[in-house]
């Protein structure tokens, strides 16, 4: 098996490139390497090697910055995915395409699940949904898989913002009127590699993803805030004694201002991925204790 992963030096993807292996030749590319936006490039790349499955875990991830810089990240997150999918498509590859759960406006009470409406009410969230749809008309077998709150030892994410927060600063105000799911990167790629061992087992991957093809969500289960998040994270790290510990304050998001609106609920349901796919997902604050546990600071 043939497998090219686009965004390989981010969180995601050193994750993936790591349990990939097993499964055949990779093909890892980032920016360096590859421009997704490219389409020109992208059709070389996917021509020449003539990948059996693309992964795609680039992204543009600053949710804040995203409200300025819209061309670019409207480029990264809404165009080069559906680049992907179409030279997919032509080539006979299978897509996996990597989502949020910032297309939903945050309204419902209870955890969004892929029928519901998506209604961004951010750059960011429009910018991931319009790459959703591009996979998705682009006719190649695909699975498109939303995500939310993800964090790693590597890349930028809340977990190591915080961890350097807690050692500059003796006082730190976190929102705590968002509601979402903390998700370890590795659960992500974990997951995913599960489910393409899976969908190989009959030989006949492309008609099975083809089968299959569609919108999941894979998350860890479970659910909290952004200062619930934080105050596991200042659990795990008073456990390891390697870290000052700041006083946490909560705060509602009407008294932290940011550029970019977050939804008030972001949680997704995960019953379509587990009947699908028969997968068992770890509860957040399991995958925090043990993304901490590996973790040196």
């Amino acid at each position: 098996m043939k497998i090219l992963v686009t965004g390989s030096n981010g969180q995601l993807g050193r994750e993936l490139a790591t349990l990939l292996r097993p499964l055949g030749e990779l093909l890892l590319v980032d920016i360096q390497e590859l421009d997704i936006t490219n389409a020109g490039q992208v059709n070389k790349t996917v021509k020449d090697f003539t990948p059996d499955l693309i992964l795609n875990t680039a992204a543009y991830t600053a949710v804040d910055r995203a409200e300025e810089d819209r061309e670019l990240a409207m480029a990264v997150n809404g165009k080069a995915p559906g680049i992907l999918a179409h030279a997919a498509q032509k080539n006979g590859a299978v897509i996996i395409h990597y989502s949020t759960d910032y297309v939903f406006d945050g309204t419902k009470n209870s955890p969004y699940t892929e029928n519901d409406t998506p209604c961004p009410v951010n750059w960011y969230g429009e910018t991931k949904l319009a790459g959703e749809q591009a996979v998705i008309k682009s006719g190649a077998p695909h699975l498109i898989f939303r995500t939310s709150w993800l964090y790693g030892a590597t890349g930028s994410n809340f977990l190591l913002t915080m961890l350097r927060l807690f050692n500059e600063r003796d006082k730190i105000k976190i929102v705590a009127d968002q509601r979402g799911t903390p998700t370890w990167s590795r659960v992500v790629a974990k997951t995913t590699v599960e489910i393409i061992k899976k969908l190989r087992e009959n030989g006949r991957f492309k008609s099975s993803v083809e089968q299959g093809s569609g919108l999941y969500h894979l998350t860890c289960t479970g659910q909290t805030t952004w200062h619930g998040f934080t105050t596991a994270i200042r659990e795990n790290v008073k456990a390891k004694g390697t870290a000052r510990l700041p006083e946490l304050i909560p705060v509602k998001t009407s008294e932290y201002k940011t550029l970019a609106k977050r939804p008030q609920n972001s949680t997704l349901s995960l019953e379509k991925i587990e009947k699908t796919f028969g997968v068992k997902m770890p509860d957040w604050k399991e995958a925090l204790n043990l993304c901490i546990k590996e973790m040196e600071f």
